[in-house]
C-alpha cells in the first residue's frame, strides 16, 4: 500500500530489507558474544565477583545506599535553586527594558558556555578559601554551585523558548482584558508553557542527576559512581560487577523521573481539555480567575 510519505516496496526491496535484518542481528550477536568471552575469560562473569549484590545488603547499605542518597541530595538542591533561577533569568531576557534584558541574556551566556566541570573545581576552590566549611558540606556546595551554575542558564533557554512558542494572540488577549505585563506572565503565559517546557525541564534534570558523578570523578565528592572505587577494592576487584549495578542504578532513577514526567505531562494536558478557566473582574475592580464548567462529554451538557 502506497503512502503520501514513501511508496510500496517491491519484492526486491522487501528481500534487501529482510538480508539487511539478518546482517544485523548476527553482527549484533557476534558482538554480545564477544564481549561475553572476553569477560569469562577474564573472570569477570564468576558468581563471586557478583556474590555481594545478590547474596547480602552489605554492599548496598554500605557503598550503594549513601552515594545514592549523596547523589539525590546534591541533584535535588541544584533543581530547586536552578528551576525559579531559570524561569527569573529566562523571564529577564524577555523584558522591554534593556537594563534588565541585555545583562541576563551576558549571564545566561557566560554561564552555559563554561563546562559544569570547571565550574565545580572554580566553586570548590573559593569554598575553600574564603570559607571554613567543612571538607564534606564544601563538597557538596561546590557540585551544587557548579550544578546550579550551569543548569540554571539552560533551563533559561527553555523557559525562554517555550514562552516563545506561545501564539501572540495570548499576549494580545490578556492586553484586551486590561491585564498588565507581569499578570499576563504569571496567569497566562507561564501556566500554558509548563506543559510545552515539562519534557525538556526533566531532560534536564536528568542531566543534573548524571553531572553529579563530575564532582565524585574530580572533587572526590561521595556520591553513586564514587563509590565504585572502595567497593571493588573491598570485594575484589569486581570493577565490571560494580559499575554495571551502579548503572542499572542510575538507568531505574532516570527511568522513574521520566515515566514521572510522563505522567504528569498527559495529567496536565486532560486538566486542560477537561476544565478551563476564564479571567474577570471582581467587585473592586481586581483581576480574579472564574473557574469555567466543564462539559460532559456523553450527552453534550454543562457539567
Amino acid at each position: 500500500m502506497s503512502s503520501v510519505l514513501y511508496d510500496a516496496q517491491g519484492p526486491r526491496a522487501k528481500r534487501r530489507n529482510i538480508l539487511y535484518t539478518v546482517v544485523f542481528v548476527l553482527a549484533a550477536a557476534a558482538v554480545v558474544w564477544w564481549v561475553y568471552d572476553g569477560l569469562a575469560e577474564k573472570h569477570q562473569l564468576d558468581w563471586v565477583k557478583w556474590k555481594p549484590f545478590f547474596a547480602g545488603t552489605q554492599a548496598w547499605e554500605t557503598y550503594i545506599w549513601p552515594g545514592f542518597q549523596n547523589t539525590i541530595k546534591a541533584a535535588f538542591y541544584a533543581l530547586l535553586i536552578a528551576l525559579p533561577l531559570g524561569a527569573l533569568f529566562g523571564i529577564g531576557r524577555l523584558s522591554d527594558h534593556r537594563w534588565v534584558r541585555v545583562p541576563g541574556g551576558v549571564i545566561v551566556e557566560f554561564f552555559r558556555a563554561i563546562p559544569v566541570l570547571l565550574l565545580m573545581i572554580i566553586a570548590n576552590a573559593m569554598y575553600s578559601e574564603y570559607t571554613d566549611l567543612e571538607p564534606d558540606t564544601r563538597l557538596l556546595y561546590a557540585v551544587v554551585t557548579g550544578l546550579v551554575l550551569y543548569n540554571a542558564s539552560v533551563l533559561a533557554e527553555i523557559v525562554r523558548a517555550g514562552i516563545l512558542t506561545l501564539p501572540r494572540g495570548q499576549t494580545d488577549a490578556a492586553k484586551a482584558i486590561g491585564m498588565r505585563k507581569g499578570q499576563t506572565m504569571v496567569f497566562v503565559l507561564l501556566p500554558q508553557a509548563v506543559t510545552a517546557m515539562l519534557p525538556a525541564i526533566v531532560s534536564q534534570l536528568v542531566v543534573i542527576v548524571k553531572d553529579t558523578a563530575l564532582g565524585g570523578a574530580v572533587l572526590s565528592y561521595p556520591e553513586l559512581l564514587a563509590s565504585v572505587r572502595p567497593m571493588s577494592a573491598n570485594y575484589g576487584a569486581n570493577t565490571i560487577a560494580c559499575f554495571t549495578i551502579v548503572a542499572v542504578v542510575y538507568l531505574a532513577l532516570n527511568f522513574a523521573l521520566t515515566s514521572f514526567a510522563s505522567w504528569l505531562e498527559r495529567w496536565l494536558r486532560r486538566g486542560k481539555k477537561s476544565t478551563g478557566a476564564v479571567v474577570g473582574t471582581g467587585p473592586g475592580g481586581e483581576l480574579e480567575t472564574v473557574g469555567a464548567p466543564s462539559l460532559n462529554m456523553d450527552d453534550g451538557t454543562a457539567a
